[in-house]
C-alpha cells in the first residue's frame, strides 16, 4: 500500500501569535522557531514526512495569499500539489478538498494529515508513529494519533483512550475540547486522556463516505467541484463553491461523530509552537536561559528570547539586555514588541489593536 500514500500539510495562517516576526503574508510555518533554528516550520515538516511519503504525493493546503511564499520555500514540490484555497474556512473544507484532489489522482489513496507548522523532536519515534497509524488506516479504520501529555494544558483538546486493539491502537471513546485546569488535570492524572495534536489518517474514499455522511452539505459542493475538474474547470468553481462550504473543523463536523475510531499513543517531543514563550522552551539556550541572537549583548539577564527579524535597514544595531528577566524581545525593520514572556497569550490583543486603528500595513 505504499505506493497509495499521500499526505496532506494543511499549511493556512493569519499570522498573529507571532507577531511581529509574523505577519499575514507570512504566518508562522515559514518561520524557524523550533529547535533548529534554521530551518523553518514548515520545511522541517516537508521534510519529516517524506521519509514515509514521496514529495510527489505530498499536497500543501494553504490560502490563495500565500501560494507564491510556499513556492519559494519548497521549489521542488509539483505546483500542482499546492491547493489554495480562495478564503479560510476551517479544517473540514480544506480536508474535504485536499482529499478529493488525491482521490481523482488515485481512489486507492491513503492520506495522512498533518499541520505545518508543528514540531517532532524525536524524528525516529515520529517516523515510527506515522508508520504505525498509515497501516491502521490502510486496514479501513479511520486514525489519529494522541499525544502523551506531560503536564495539564488547557490549550490543546484531549482525546479519551477506550480498549486496546489488535492492531496495537487504542479504541477512540470521546473527544474533549479544551478544559479547564482542573478538568485537564483530572485527565491527565486519569493517564485515560492524550492530547489532540490533529493527526488524521484515512483511506480516502472512507473520508468521501464519513463527509457525506456527516456533512452533506460540504459533500455536494465537493462533488461539484469534481464535475468541475472533469470539465476542466475547477479553478472557477472553486472560487464560486468554496466560500459557501460550512465553516466547521474537521473534529467537530466529522470525526467526533465517526466510530469506530483508532489512535496511537505517542510521544515524540510533540509541539505545535504556540507562542513566544514555546518558541523560548524549544530554542537553544545559553547557561543564563536566555535565547539570543549573535548582535545580542545580555548582561545579568536571566531567561530572554531576543528574535532579530529586521532586514539590511537595521544591519549594525545592536540589542542590549540589562539587569532583565523573562522578557521576549522581537524587532522587525518597521515594528518593536517587549513583553514579559507570561504575556505571551496576549499578543493578539497588539493584532486587534492596530487592525482597530486601521494600520492594515503592519499586518
Amino acid at each position: 500500500m505504499e505506493s497509495h500514500r499521500y499526505a496532506v500539510i494543511m499549511a493556512g495562517g493569519s499570522g498573529t501569535r507571532f507577531w511581529p516576526a509574523s505577519r499575514s503574508l507570512r504566518p508562522k510555518q515559514f518561520l524557524p522557531l523550533g529547535p533548529n533554528t534554521q530551518e523553518p516550520l514548515l520545511l522541517g515538516t516537508v521534510r519529516r514526512i517524506a521519509e514515509i511519503v514521496p514529495l510527489s504525493r505530498i499536497l500543501i493546503a494553504t490560502g490563495v495569499h500565500l501560494v507564491e511564499a510556499t513556492r519559494a520555500l519548497l521549489p521542488d514540490l509539483p505546483a500542482e500539489n499546492i491547493l489554495a484555497e480562495p478564503i479560510p474556512r476551517n479544517t473540514a473544507p480544506c480536508i474535504a478538498w485536499a482529499n478529493a484532489v488525491i482521490q481523482r489522482r488515485d481512489p486507492n489513496a491513503v492520506v495522512a494529515v498533518l499541520s505545518a507548522d508543528h514540531v517532532a523532536e524525536d524524528e525516529a519515534a515520529f517516523r515510527a508513529s506515522i508508520e504505525h497509524a498509515l497501516t491502521v488506516a490502510e486496514r479501513g479504520v479511520i486514525t489519529t494519533i494522541g499525544i502523551l501529555p506531560s503536564r495539564p494544558e488547557t490549550g490543546y483538546g484531549y482525546i479519551e483512550l477506550g480498549a486496546d486493539r489488535e492492531d496495537g491502537a487504542r479504541d477512540v471513546v470521546r473527544f474533549v475540547e479544551k478544559p479547564d485546569l482542573t478538568n485537564a488535570t483530572r485527565m491527565v492524572e486519569s493517564q485515560r486522556f492524550l492530547w489532540n495534536a490533529g493527526f488524521f489518517f484515512f483511506r480516502a474514499s472512507q473520508m468521501s463516505e464519513a463527509i457525506a455522511r456527516h456533512l452533506p452539505a460540504l459533500a455536494d459542493g465537493i462533488g461539484e467541484l469534481d464535475r468541475a475538474a472533469e470539465r476542466g474547470n475547477e479553478p472557477d468553481a472553486l472560487a464560486r463553491l468554496f466560500p459557501t462550504f460550512p465553516s466547521v473543523s474537521v473534529d467537530v463536523g466529522i470525526m467526533e461523530k465517526t466510530s469506530p475510531l483508532a489512535v496511537i499513543p505517542a510521544s515524540f517531543g510533540w509541539s505545535d509552537v504556540g507562542t513566544w514563550q514555546t518558541a523560548w522552551e524549544l530554542a537553544p539556550k545559553d547557561p543564563q536561559g536566555n535565547v539570543v541572537p549573535p548582535n545580542c549583548v545580555a548582561i545579568d539577564c536571566r531567561d530572554n528570547i531576543v528574535a532579530d527579524w529586521s532586514g539590511q535597514s537595521s544591519d549594525g544595531k545592536v540589542v542590549a539586555l540589562l539587569g532583565v528577566e523573562g522578557l521576549v524581545v522581537v524587532q522587525t525593520d518597521d515594528a518593536l514588541l517587549v513583553m514579559p514572556r507570561d504575556r505571551c497569550q496576549d499578543v493578539r490583543q497588539i493584532v486587534d489593536a492596530l487592525r482597530a486603528q486601521g494600520r492594515i500595513d503592519k499586518l
